[in-house]
Order: C-alpha cells, then structure tokens, then sequence
C-alpha cells in the first residue's frame, strides 16, 4: 500500500469517528428528531454517508461504462427507514468501512473511472479513484458537520466537547 492510500484510508477513519461522535448515546427516536429549520436528521445522515460510501466504492469497483444514476433510491437517500436501528446503522458502517479499507490497500489512485450518467450530468466523465475516494471523505466531512449542529441542538452535545473530555480537558 502507498503511503497516499495509508494516508487516506487514515483520514477517512478519523472523520468517521468524527461523524460517529455525533450519534454516540442517542437511541433510535433521536436519530429520527428534526431538530433544526432542515429536514436532516442524525438518522438520516448516518444512512447517507453509508449509502454514499458503499456506491462509490461500488462505480470505483464496476467500473461500469453504461451506469447511470438509481433516481428510485435518491428519495430515501436522507432517511432513517423505520427498521433500522442506529446500532445497526454503525454497525453497516463498519463493515463497509473494513471493505473501504480492503479495497484501498491495493487500490491504483490514478485508475480512470466512468461516472455514472445523471439527469443533471447527462454526459459520461471519468474522474480518478482518488478523486472519487475523497468525494467520499468530503461528504463524511460535510455532513458530520451538519451532524454536529442537530445533535447540539438535540441534547447540547457537541464533537469538540467530547473530543476535549476524552483528552481529560474542558472549556
């Protein structure tokens, strides 16, 4: 493995931990609670870095130069469905994680990958898998964000405060 593909594979854990702070002690009522002017909820987030992750590491693997893009499954991307659980939830992640990290460990960066065809990319591009894994990293970063804000609003609980806690300091 290159130290480009240690290096992102370590970056992506980090900011699962990150995303996964924000869920840490919630039950399943909580992940489903909107708690902002958004329709986002900690459940529904949680469903979409997986679904996120999973798919690009799919186009990455198929290489599929006739995909295009499941407009079906784009209503339920933001939503928590009413059987699964967070615990469940974290634990899909997980292993989608490992086989995130399996697939990178010998994973050629530069590889051409065909980008499935959208409504609002009609044309076929090609990006790099590197390019394609840091679209994944991006959207964990972004929305883990988004994940820190409705969980201070749910309970005041906030990534910084326990990131600081477990280091043994407070502000």
């Amino acid at each position: 493995m290159t130290t480009e593909n240690i290096d992102i594979t370590k970056m992506l854990d980090e900011q699962r931990a990150n995303f996964l702070i924000t869920v840490r002690g919630i039950d399943d009522e909580q992940a489903r609670a909107r708690t902002t002017a958004s329709e986002l909820t900690l459940g529904g987030l949680l469903h979409h870095v997986i679904s996120n992750e999973q798919h690009w590491m799919k186009v990455i693997a198929d290489l599929d130069e006739t995909a295009e893009f499941d407009m079906e499954s784009a209503g339920g991307e933001y939503v928590m469905a009413d059987d699964e659980t967070v615990a469940g939830l974290i634990a899909e992640w997980e292993k989608v994680a490992r086989s995130t990290a399996e697939a990178l460990s010998t994973l050629d960066l530069d590889l051409s990958v065909p980008v499935p065809t959208a409504p609002w990319a009609p044309e076929r591009v090609w990006q790099s898998a590197r390019f394609t894994v840091l679209h994944i990293l991006r959207e964990i970063s972004q929305h883990a964000g988004h994940a820190d804000i409705i969980r201070e609003e749910l309970d005041g609980a906030n990534t910084t405060q326990t990131w600081a806690a477990a280091a043994g300091m407070s502000f």
